[in-house]
């Protein structure tokens, strides 16, 4: 299975609206297996990510309050993608698509004061 990555709104009662997907795949925020191999290994806990380990277990939730400090969170990742790829078994290729994807989702939320959630 994948792990999927979407932006959502909140409405008026505080239920959540899924926004329409960008076409071509970039949802993909990894395989099932990289919840705690990638994106909640301790090479992403030692640079002091909050956000990202949630994955290792659970879906992460990132509230619309959170996604500026998310973002700052995505920022200090970019140096490391090529040592957390080698950590996790995947290609640096593959673990930088699915990071920019992610960090895509994040910017649509903060255009739109939405949140994240990876499934």
């Amino acid at each position: 299975m994948s792990l999927l990555v979407h932006t959502f709104v909140l409405d008026a009662d505080g239920t959540w609206e899924l926004l329409e997907d960008p076409p071509g795949g970039l949802t993909l925020a990894g395989f099932e297996s990289t919840r705690g191999k990638l994106w909640g290994s301790t090479g992403m806990r030692a640079l002091g990510a909050r956000f990202f380990p949630r994955l290792d277990g659970d879906d992460l939730h990132v509230q619309p309050e959170e996604v500026e400090d998310f973002l700052a969170e995505c920022e200090a990742v970019p140096p490391h993608l090529a040592a957390l790829a080698e950590h996790s078994g995947c290609t640096e290729e593959y673990v930088t698509a699915r990071f920019g994807n992610i960090v895509a989702a994040a910017r649509r939320a903060e255009e739109v004061g939405g949140g994240v959630l990876v499934r």
